[in-house]
Parts: structure tokens; C-alpha cells; sequence
């Protein structure tokens, strides 16, 4: 098996993704933490890579690179684009990127895996996804469904929400919940329904949830288990709050469960918004079509000459 040089900001949403890309691209990988030095150094890549210029001392490789012969270099987020291409150049492999890298060059990247909702340039070396990439495998469901069956075992069909909490443009109110809750249960009639909140739920949110009559219910300031592989392996229909990009993304690719987004953006375009859309213009979202990459992955992949 091939091996690929996974460059990471330490950012678990970026380290992840380019995990994703990895094993679909049928490699294994390499981890490499990377980090500018300074801030000024990080806005002085900016200016630098506008004139092609590669200077490895923008930035700092902690943990140093094995002498194994990798097939290509690989980096999500903007801490590590400009690293991929300064290594890529210097070890003599194909560059890659995941999510778009704004600010920087398309040149000296051979692959860029960019979703929809970035509105990336239209160009040779872009690959455009309609949702992020999914770093887990049918391993980590078949474990997360296992556990979560020596927990709760469904008698009944199942519908499942998944809570997530407000961020910059998107709120999150109990009274909001509690409506759609409602409504949840109005809609779906005689089922199991099994629910989890998240870290960035807010305290009066969870307490509307806890106190539905819930089948399964897993509150995260008191508990500790991961019920969404088995969510997302086992529910009829799945339930998400639209701001869990990465979440919503998890659900339209993995399992067989139809994906409903509870909308609680605000008003006005967002990347979020245009996510929200795209998914819902395939039919991933209040459909029941999944995401399927294989073609994007296959492009990708001569892109690299892997």
C-alpha cells in the first residue's frame, strides 16, 4: 500500500478530513504536525506564494518526516497549504489540498478537493464535493453500533436527533427546540425515538430535550458515550441541526438513515447557507439519496498519479 504525508495544523476538523482523503485515495498515511512561527510569518506565505516563492523557514515541522517514500503530500486548512507545497516541491511529490485554499495560489497544487459551499475558482486541478469528507471507516460504525447495543436495544423503528449548538451564524434558544421537538414527534408517529445533544449545547436546550420522552437519550453534560455511528447505522430517519456541517456531512454519506436538517441559521447567505442548499438540491438533505464520491475520489487520484 502507497503512503501519503498528512501535514496538520492540529486541528482535529482539518487532520480528519485529510485522514478521509487519504484512506479513499487507497493509501495509508503519515502524520506531520506543521506550524507557522509567528503570525507575521503565516501573512508573509500569503505574499511569498503569490510570487511562487517556498520558504521552509515560514514554518516549523515538529516531529520531523520519516524517510519513507511517500506518493504525495497532503494538507487541510490554511496552517498547513503553504507547508504542502514548500515539502511537495522539496521531496519531488504531488501536492494535494483539502478544502479550498483561500488567500493562496491554485499553482503547486495538483489536487484540490474543495466543497461546494467555498465557491471554489473552476480549474483543472479542483475536484468540487458537495460536503466535507468523512474520516470515519465501517470499522469505527461496526464498533459504535456494537456498544451502543449493550446499551439500548431498539424494539421499534427509530428515529434519531443529533443537537449540535450556536455558532456565529446560527442560534440555538429552548424555545426553538422545543418546537421542533414537537413537531418531531408529531411527524413521525410510532417509532423509538433516540436523541443526543453536544459539548456546544446550551444548558436551557438540553434541559427542553431531557424533558421529551425520549427511547434513548444521551445528554452531554452528564454523559459520556458516542451514540452517532450507531444513529447513523441504525436510525430510519435522522435529525440534524443545520449548523453541524461536519455532522450533516457524516449523515449524508454513511448509513441508510433519510437526513432531515433542523434549520436554525440566521438570515442571509453563509457558507453554511450554501451548504445547506447544495445538500439539499441532491436530495441528500429532506431526501434520500447518499453521497457518493467514488468518481470525484477516481479524478483525484490520476490528478495525483497515485
Amino acid at each position: 500500500m502507497k503512503t501519503v504525508l498528512v501535514l496538520t495544523d492540529g486541528k482535529a476538523g482539518h487532520e480528519n478530513q485529510s485522514k478521509a482523503f487519504a484512506r479513499s485515495l487507497g493509501c495509508g498515511f503519515e502524520l506531520c504536525p506543521v506550524r507557522f512561527r509567528s503570525r507575521f510569518h503565516k501573512l508573509a506565505s500569503y505574499a511569498l506564494d503569490r510570487f511562487g516563492m517556498r520558504s521552509p523557514g515560514l514554518f516549523r515541522i515538529e516531529g520531523g518526516i520519516s524517510g519513507k517514500n511517500f506518493a504525495a503530500v497532503i494538507g487541510a486548512g490554511s496552517g498547513t497549504f503553504y507547508a504542502v507545497k514548500t515539502l511537495s516541491r522539496r521531496l519531488g511529490l504531488p501536492a494535494a489540498a483539502v478544502l479550498y485554499p483561500r488567500g493562496y495560489s491554485l499553482r503547486g497544487f495538483d489536487c484540490v478537493m474543495a466543497p461546494s459551499f467555498d465557491n471554489p475558482r473552476k480549474a483543472s486541478n479542483v475536484v468540487e464535493i458537495p460536503a466535507n469528507l468523512v474520516a470515519a471507516d465501517e470499522e469505527f460504525y461496526d464498533r459504535g453500533t456494537a456498544e451502543f447495543l449493550k446499551l439500548h436495544a431498539p424494539k421499534k423503528d427509530a428515529v434519531a436527533v443529533i443537537v449540535g449548538g450556536p455558532n456565529r451564524v446560527s442560534t440555538m434558544s429552548a424555545v426553538w427546540m422545543r418546537r421542533e421537538l414537537e413537531r418531531i414527534f408529531a411527524e413521525n408517529g410510532d417509532v423509538e425515538y433516540w436523541v443526543t445533544t453536544s459539548r456546544r449545547t446550551p444548558g436551557d436546550v438540553e434541559e427542553v430535550v431531557d424533558s421529551f420522552p425520549f427511547d434513548y437519550k444521551l445528554i452531554y453534560s452528564r454523559d459520556r458515550f458516542n451514540p452517532i455511528p450507531a444513529f447513523v447505522r441504525l436510525a430510519k430517519r435522522l435529525y440534524v441541526t443545520a449548523e453541524s456541517t461536519g455532522m450533516l456531512s457524516e449523515a449524508c454519506t454513511s448509513g441508510s438513515a433519510e437526513v432531515r436538517a433542523l434549520d436554525n441559521l440566521a438570515p442571509g447567505q453563509s457558507k453554511f447557507r450554501r451548504f445547506l442548499d447544495t445538500l439539499r438540491a441532491g436530495g441528500y438533505v429532506d431526501g434520500d439519496r447518499k453521497i457518493d464520491l467514488s468518481a470525484q475520489f477516481g479524478r483525484a487520484r490520476r490528478l495525483l498519479g497515485i
